[in-house]
């Protein structure tokens, strides 16, 4: 199952009964405790460490006044993936929840910075070094991070920096601004879901056939350069650009909060993810806050390399 951006609007509070629901989770070291405070700050009522035994017996009474958070992680007593995937499917369907997975996540040299700095044990490897402790939470919570709604990387990231991050995507919508989510796929593997528009990138010249660009991707300049050099890119992504940007405070002025936009290829991996960095930078160049997801490339690294604009956190 993949991660379904278009969930990711502001837990406001309670509304037609509705009650809002955030999980947080995340390596250890990348934020989560951190994004539980800015949360209670915003209003949200916090419950950290909660066994997943007892999520769902939680919400059987009566419906709260707030939006909830709560924060999940591997030194939960129950942990389980399998466990934790499951509760988020059952959670997902009842009509009376809105449901959205925060997912923190950091660069694996990041995390064993981090630790050395403060010196403490990883819960998963106690006598041994922080490196084996995180690599095996990566890949206890891989398929858990394929379900995020929301995922913030605060890799280089201060502590106000990440406040800040977690604020743009929660924070209550009178004066936030429209977050922009542009994914990458491969047509093969069906289209994400909750995407509100899609573009075909197909018809642009593919560096599959190129022997020597096959094993890239479109995050590589001489893969950039090769799609950037079909006659018809130019026309095609100026005329993207007049399309979306008058679109964006169009939607804001609407009330919408967050725009989810698919391009697809046939393989996810050069013409569509080329398009997708293009145009993250343009519309961060125009101020808007945007993150991108590669879902084919996340799929094929495991655990994923979250990327996001210049001046932008995905």
């Amino acid at each position: 199952m993949i991660p379904d951006p278009a969930l990711a609007t502001a837990p406001d509070a309670v509304l037609d009964g509705d009650q809002s629901l955030v999980l947080v989770t995340g390596p250890s070291g990348a934020g989560r405790t951190t994004a539980i405070n800015v949360l209670e700050d915003l209003g949200h009522e916090v419950i950290d460490n909660l066994p997943l035994s007892l999520l769902e017996r939680l919400l059987e009474g009566p419906p709260l006044t707030r939006p909830l958070a709560l924060g999940l992680d591997v030194r939960n007593r129950d942990f389980s993936t399998d466990a934790l995937i499951d509760a988020i499917d059952r959670l997902a369907r009842r009509p009376e929840l809105r449901l959205q997975v925060l997912y923190l996540d950091c660069n694996e040299d990041e995390l064993v910075r981090r630790y050395s700095e403060t010196r403490r044990r990883h819960p998963l490897a106690p006598d041994e070094s922080p490196a084996a402790g995180i690599a095996r939470e990566r890949d206890l919570l891989g398929p858990v991070r394929a379900r995020a709604d929301v995922l913030i990387d605060t890799t280089g990231l201060s502590p106000h920096e990440g406040r800040a991050e977690i604020e743009r995507w929660f924070a209550p919508p009178e004066g936030r601004k429209l977050a922009v989510t542009l994914q990458s796929f491969s047509y093969k593997r069906g289209l994400p879901r909750g995407l509100d528009l899609v573009i075909d990138c197909r018809f642009l010249r593919n560096p599959h056939w190129q022997p020597e660009l096959r094993p890239l991707d479109g995050r590589d300049e001489a893969v950039d350069a090769h799609v950037a050099a079909d006659p018809r890119f130019d026309g095609f992504f100026t005329s993207m650009c007049d399309f979306l940007l008058p679109l964006l405070p169009a939607y804001h002025a609407e009330g919408k909060t967050h725009l989810a936009v698919g391009f697809g290829c046939t393989g996810g991996q050069h013409r569509s993810v080329a398009v997708t960095e293009r145009l993250a930078d343009a519309l961060a160049q125009e101020g808007w806050q945007v993150s991108k997801r590669h879902r084919e490339l996340e799929r094929r690294a495991g655990t994923g390399r979250p990327t996001a604009a210049r001046g932008q956190v995905a």
